[in-house]
């Protein structure tokens, strides 16, 4: 394996968190998407009789409490609960890192910020009156609240970022704190990403435009990236954060290293708002980019978490992008999303997650309900049941509204 000489530091994952409809450890996640089953369930947590889509993918057994105190969960919107929730794991999962904090740093990533705030304060509007707005609607609202709670909770008191690229944000807020490491101006990043998007409001606009699943009759059946009957994604919510740290120090202190961040890749198709590059030259750039961040060769890759979001256009152009940069060769692909839903700014942080430990078993998760594969996507996408990979690079790709792309590289500890 060729790899680049430079000057800039390694990047080491330390720890890992999640909060998912899949589970909220990490060892309940992995077996659910092992089992390769859709979550997707009728929403529990308000009345959706009136939706034209009333199922999502809903984190399940969770409270707040457990990582904060009753005041403290009151004032925080249920995206930034679950955020700070998956970050406080992320740390405790990477043990005592000794890094002082000045030297810490937080990047997150969110598409909405507060929805549920959002949506609750415009609701109760015409019944109270603007003199009754909670004067906690402006800090449980902004986009920066996750990186602000952690940032206190956890003395991080070097750089405190928020990315906000719609479906791209949480892996872009993972490549962007591999920067910060890189370029030494942290030695400890607590980076992923978090949404509560299952509102009314937010999913009527999100099944009005079409990109929803419609089958409200069979939800768990209703997310089938690269199958031919897809029609729409499945909205889901939660959280993904890792622990990205100095190589040298995590190994000077014998952190557990999942694998290293080694490469990563972001541009923009600058073609619609919504719709991607039809060509999909866009996601092959970004794949581009980040194989050549990480001095590697498209041969050496031996597995892809795709965006795969199951909706007829994203499929289609990811699948062509894929084709056109690997070629013939066939390695396993698959679909996180198949399971959990659409996390939207969470999405590509919780693949990350997923990624790194299909690193850590050598076995690629399913594509949950892949019964007829889409003839416009050749891909070996791994269905039915789990599959053995072998050891090597690994990919992990997310999209956006908006046009923007990340790419993230993780390659094995030992390599």
């Amino acid at each position: 394996m060729t790899r680049i000489t430079t000057s800039r530091q390694r990047v080491a994952v330390t720890g890992l968190g999640v909060k998912t409809a899949a589970g909220n450890d990490l060892e309940t996640f992995w077996d659910t998407l092992c089992a390769g089953r859709s979550m997707a369930r009728r929403i529990t947590a308000f009345d959706a009789d009136d939706l034209m889509v009333n199922f999502a993918c809903e984190v399940r057994d969770f409270d707040p409490q457990d990582y904060l105190d009753a005041k403290g969960a009151k004032r925080m919107d249920r995206t930034a609960q679950l955020g700070f929730a998956a970050a406080t794991d992320a740390l405790a999962d990477a043990g005592r890192h000794g890094v002082p904090p000045e030297r810490r740093a937080v990047v997150t990533g969110t598409g909405h910020g507060g929805t549920g705030t959002q949506e609750d304060e415009f609701g109760a509007v015409p019944k109270r009156g603007y003199g009754r707005v909670s004067p906690h609607y402006v800090p449980m609202t902004m986009a920066n609240a996750t990186a602000g709670a952690i940032s206190i909770r956890h003395e991080l008191k070097g750089p405190s970022l928020c990315i906000c690229t719609a479906c791209a944000s949480g892996a872009q807020a993972v490549g962007e704190g591999a920067r910060l490491v890189r370029e030494g101006a942290a030695d400890l990043v607590v980076a992923g990403g978090c949404e509560s998007a299952v509102a009314p409001l937010t999913m009527s606009s999100f099944a009005r435009m079409g990109a929803l699943s419609k089958r409200v009759s069979d939800p768990e059946r209703a997310s089938r990236p690269f199958d031919a009957d897809r029609d729409g994604f499945v909205m889901g919510e939660g959280a993904g954060f890792v622990i990205l740290e100095n190589w040298d120090h995590a190994v000077s202190r014998g952190a557990r290293i999942y694998g290293e961040l080694a490469g990563y890749g972001r541009n923009s198709d600058a073609h619609h708002i919504t719709a991607p590059s039809p060509d999909g030259t866009g996601a092959r750039t970004c794949m581009e980019l980040a194989l050549a961040d990480a001095g590697l060769t498209a041969d050496e890759i031996v597995h892809i978490n795709a965006h795969g979001t199951s909706t007829p256009l994203n499929d289609v152009t990811e699948a062509r992008a894929i084709v056109d940069l690997f070629g013939a060769q066939r390695f396993p692909v698959t679909s996180t999303k198949s399971v959990i839903g659409h996390l939207i700014g969470a999405a590509g942080a919780v693949e990350a997650v997923a990624t790194l430990l299909t690193m850590r078993e050598g076995i690629a998760h399913p594509t949950a309900n892949l019964e007829r594969r889409d003839p416009g996507c050749d891909l070996d996408v791994v269905a039915e049941r789990a599959r053995k990979i072998p050891e090597g690079p690994m990919l992990s790709n997310s999209f956006g509204f908006g046009g923007h792309n990340a790419t993230l590289v993780f390659l094995p500890a030992a390599m």
